[in-house]
């Protein structure tokens, strides 16, 4: 485990070595927190998900919401969501409800990263993943100019005049 170099930011992540890979069996992956269905559940669509996770932030006002397209980039999933919270009890509180929706309505039982610190909140769906962010957190790691062509980032606020 490496400690996260950002201000502000604690707690740890994964070494990509602790990442499952795709012949992890279902009980092993499931030990792991890797998402998983639930029993008797059948599985939703990328876009279902996508859907449902946008309309679950816009409900809990997360702010500059930001999809990215990951099909034909990365086999890591469909989807990116990046959206930041104004606290780290209002990004917490996103990933909780967020993790919770998608539990009650699809059957999916998602791995949350970070929720403990309220920094940033990773919560990986299998085919959506969502981060959520503290604003500054967010403006250090940038991580929409790693996806989005060009490097265009959300739409800035509007400023008064």
């Amino acid at each position: 485990m490496w400690a996260c170099p950002a201000p502000g930011l604690s707690g740890a992540f994964e070494k990509e070595d602790d990442v499952l890979s795709f012949t992890a069996d279902a009980a092993q992956a499931a030990e792991q927190g890797a998402p998983v269905m639930a029993p008797g559940t059948t599985s939703a669509n990328s876009e279902a998900q996508l859907a449902r996770i946008l309309k679950s932030l816009d409900d809990d006002k997360a702010e500059d919401i930001v999809q990215v397209d990951l099909r034909g980039k990365s086999a890591m999933g469909d989807y990116m969501v990046i959206c930041s919270g104004r606290s780290s009890r209002q990004v917490t509180a996103i990933a909780e409800k967020l993790a919770d929706a998608l539990k009650q309505e699809y059957g999916i039982l998602s791995k949350i990263e970070g929720k403990e610190a309220g920094d940033w909140v990773l919560i990986d769906t299998g085919d959506v993943i969502v981060h959520v962010f503290r604003p500054e957190v967010r403006d250090f790691y940038q991580l929409e100019k790693m996806w989005v062509p060009g490097g265009a980032t959300a739409p800035a606020p509007a400023t008064e005049s």
